[in-house]
């Protein structure tokens, strides 16, 4: 079964693009996997073009070997778009080798530790508005248990740290007295703040018990999270912005979080999450996978999931069904979970066609600026 092409599909679901690679085989079976870099789709595409001369008339069956020919080929390490591109490509690889031997592809990497996958859903209504208690008692009743808020902005995009930490407190404690006292309460700071405001946050939320706090700083120094670990007492999650396992090394080796925010489709697919999902284990982190993608990443990251011993939550902004005319075939939700996905693969399948009523549009992520004006991350 050897590789004859490789393929890009880039739609608009009508607020971003959502980034698709297929792998086609001389078999005539097609795997399907998905990027994890929303703004720079055309750059992961670039990376695609790049890796086809590698793994065209390839055996597609052996997954790791392939996973380390994109990883080293080029002598620099694999990061950014490259990254994104091997990890959809490795996705549909697994997609392919599931439907060839008949099986999904959680049996693929030890078979089913749980019956079901817990999901949290987003909470994006601003905080001084009844909407956002009426979205949280919507939530509450169509089933889910876990909630994630983020600190909402200002019309202009300004997040100025003092004023997110007040809003944030505030958020949740309206959450916390409307999704009452069992409810998982998440806080997503979105890596806006520095040291000083993360602190408070994390002290100022300790008594309404949050699941964890997530991104309070920027990833790209694990030192800061260092010293915010020595100081509060609520529970950490990072790790969405980290593209190999050796990015997410000192916070797994030191402990440093608590919920690992691995994102399949970015860190190098299935192949290399599986590799991050263990050393959590060992370290007695759980896994918060990072989804705010497509139908394909929801899939992917069940997968994982399903076979995780040391699984704590999966990112699922809303239910399944987005796209649905261009995704007939996605995961199945019900009362907060996720359902295992009988049929070989992955389990989605894309309609082509209609794929084409959602052509690729320009989209930049917005760019955020604190009070004075100077940048700061989205």
């Amino acid at each position: 079964m050897k590789i004859a092409a490789l393929d890009t599909v880039a739609v608009f679901n009508g607020s971003r693009n959502f980034l698709f690679v297929l792998v086609r085989t001389d078999t005539g079976l097609v795997g399907i996997g998905e990027s994890g870099l929303p703004g720079v789709e055309l750059a992961v595409q670039g990376a695609v073009e790049h890796l086809k001369p590698l793994l065209i008339g390839q055996d597609a069956s052996r997954i790791e070997h392939l996973w380390q020919v994109m990883a080293r080929w080029a002598f620099f390490p694999a990061a950014g778009a490259q990254s994104a591109a091997m990890s959809a490509i490795d996705i549909a690889l697994w997609d392919i080798k599931g439907q060839a031997l008949g099986v999904p592809v959680y049996e693929l990497l030890g078979g089913r530790t749980r019956d079901k996958v817990l999901c949290y859903a987003h909470i994006n209504e601003g905080m001084h508005t009844p909407r956002f208690v009426e979205r949280c008692a919507k939530l509450k009743e169509q089933g889910w248990k876990s909630f994630r808020c983020s600190p909402w902005l200002d019309a202009d995009l300004t997040a100025e740290p003092r004023i997110q930490v007040a809003r944030s407190v505030k958020q949740v404690q309206a959450m916390r007295e409307t999704l009452g006292p069992e409810a998982d309460l998440i806080i997503d700071a979105h890596t806006r703040l520095d040291l000083p405001e993360a602190i408070r946050l994390c002290r100022e939320l300790e008594p309404l018990d949050p699941y964890f706090v997530e991104d309070p700083l920027r990833s790209e120094d694990a030192a800061a999270y260092r010293r915010l670990r020595s100081q509060v007492h609520v529970p950490l999650a990072a790790g969405e912005q980290y593209g190999s396992k050796w990015q997410f090394r000192p916070l797994i080796e030191e402990e440093l979080v608590d919920y690992c925010r691995l994102d399949p489709c970015l860190c190098g697919g299935i192949s290399e999450s599986k590799k991050i999902a263990g050393w959590c284990e060992v370290h007695h982190i759980r896994l918060a996978v990072h989804n705010p993608l497509g139908p394909v990443a929801t899939a992917a990251c069940l997968h994982l999931n399903l076979s995780s011993p040391n699984f704590g939550v999966q990112e699922q902004p809303a239910l399944p069904g987005i796209m649905g005319d261009v995704f007939p075939q996605q995961m199945k939700w019900e009362d907060g979970y996720l359902l295992p996905p009988t049929t070989p693969g992955l389990g989605v399948k894309i309609d082509l066609e209609a794929a084409k009523k959602y052509p690729y549009r320009e989209w930049t992520p917005p760019q955020t600026r604190r009070t004075d004006r100077s940048v700061t991350n989205w």
